[in-house]
């Protein structure tokens, strides 16, 4: 069977063709498409996202409004900027980049923000609404993860699933839209005994916890299918969190760069103008 590379650009400029679209048609009708990106410098995966995001958002006709602030920014002053995101007519979408400083409060960050201007499934209401089923907006990158699966074929019914990573923005969520597709998920984490052994029994794994190159070639078996969701900033350049050489024992993976980041962005943007 022929190795499929799962590039992420097919996936998004479908759809990138109709964010264009009601992006277009929004000003035509005199509306500002307004983006806000709320940056805490320290991050150097949130850097370059970010630098990707703006480039993709201007290019689509929306307006981005990046909002950058040091890495010492005291919570009073990121809860603020949120306010006045909220209160502002033209901004029709808000994504603070994470993982944010430990020093600041995530979680009252992200329930301060409208949830009709949240961008990633970060408010309360949207993510509660998400894990009872009633809210189609996951998070971003979540769904790109699964809009790659839907685009190359890959079949889930039945298929053991492993999620590197428990986070609220990638790891829980995608166990959930994995699940809806009839997938078997295991989540593992820091503190997972016997890693290795779990994912050599993966029909699809998931790696999405922010460690370079993690997922060596001896913890994957022959014919799985590779998603990589890592953005890690190196001395060597971007890599993903499954290290390169693994890709060789894959039926079909996802590259760094060129994979999951770039649907990702196109999701943020499918987001941005679902209310348009």
């Amino acid at each position: 069977m022929e190795k499929v590379i799962m590039l992420g650009k097919p996936v998004a400029d479908a759809v990138k063709e109709n964010v264009a679209k009601k992006i277009a048609a929004a000003k035509m009708r005199g509306e500002i498409v307004g983006l806000a990106i709320v940056l805490v410098e320290g991050d150097a995966a949130s850097a370059v996202y970010t630098k990707r995001l703006v480039k993709l958002a201007e290019s689509l006709g929306a307006q981005v409004h990046l909002v950058a602030m040091p890495a010492d920014v005291e919570q009073v002053e990121v809860l603020k900027a949120v306010s006045q995101l909220n209160a502002d007519a033209d901004i029709k979408g808000i994504l603070p980049m994470m993982p944010l400083p430990k020093h600041l409060d995530a979680q009252e960050i992200c329930a301060l923000i409208d949830p009709n201007k949240d961008m990633d499934c970060l408010s309360p209401l949207n993510a509660g609404e998400f894990y009872l089923g009633t809210n189609p907006w996951a998070p971003c990158t979540p769904r790109a993860c699964m809009a790659a699966l839907n685009y190359y074929n890959i079949d889930l019914k039945g298929k053991k699933a492993v999620v590197l990573g428990r986070s609220n923005v990638v790891g829980k969520p995608v166990e959930l839209l994995l699940l809806q597709k009839h997938a078997t998920v295991t989540i593992c984490h820091s503190r997972t005994v016997n890693l290795p052994l779990i994912l050599r029994d993966a029909d699809i794994i998931v790696a999405a916890i922010g460690v370079p190159n993690f997922v060596k070639p001896d913890m994957v078996k022959e014919g799985s299918v590779i998603i990589d969701v890592g953005i890690n900033a190196t001395d060597e350049g971007i890599v993903g969190d499954v290290e390169e050489t693994s890709n060789a024992k894959a039926s079909a993976f996802t590259p760094v760069p060129g994979g999951i980041g770039v649907i990702s962005n196109a999701m943020v943007m499918e987001t941005l103008t679902k209310n348009l």
